[in-house]
């Protein structure tokens, strides 16, 4: 009895640990970005490429969500790129101010398989798994998300 508590137990610390672990990203300019760091916030991680126009589509309203709501961190995995001087150039132009990280299948093999552009997932304030978005996504869905997370509402939305 006391080895199926303690086997258990461990069980229950490593799936903790996972969770609070969810990803450890690194952006363009080498800090580490960790889903434990950003407690008490909700978390977008935003898969995308320069390629891909509903991705383009969508970065305005990524800016406006981290640049005005700080309840809210948004970090932009670039996928898919040959040169990372045509991303960073390309994040310039856009003024994109959330972080960017450039990825590829390892580094978002830590959320999910990525198969479309752009994907976007949800961690809740308190670093749990909350939604995944594949396909675009805007300033308003999000907002309308985490509203009716905050009061109890439903909104339709694409279950983890």
């Amino acid at each position: 009895m006391k080895h199926k508590l303690a086997v258990l137990f461990c069980l229950v610390s490593l799936l903790l640990s996972v969770q609070v672990q969810a990803f450890q990203f690194q952006d363009a300019t080498g800090k580490i970005h960790k889903l434990a760091d950003y407690k008490g916030r909700w978390v977008l991680v935003n898969f995308w490429a320069t390629w891909c126009p509903p991705c383009l589509k969508e970065i305005p309203d990524l800016i406006a969500l981290y640049e005005n709501r700080h309840d809210v961190m948004v970090i932009g995995v670039a996928m898919d790129f040959g040169d990372p001087q045509v991303v960073m150039e390309f994040v310039k132009s856009m003024s994109i101010t959330y972080p960017t990280v450039l990825g590829n299948r390892q580094i978002a093999s830590q959320l999910d398989e990525i198969s479309l552009l752009p994907s976007t997932y949800f961690f809740d304030p308190d670093g749990n798994p909350a939604a995944r978005q594949l396909g675009i996504i805007s300033r308003d869905s999000i907002e309308k998300f985490i509203e009716s997370k905050s009061t109890g509402k439903a909104v339709i939305t694409t279950p983890w």
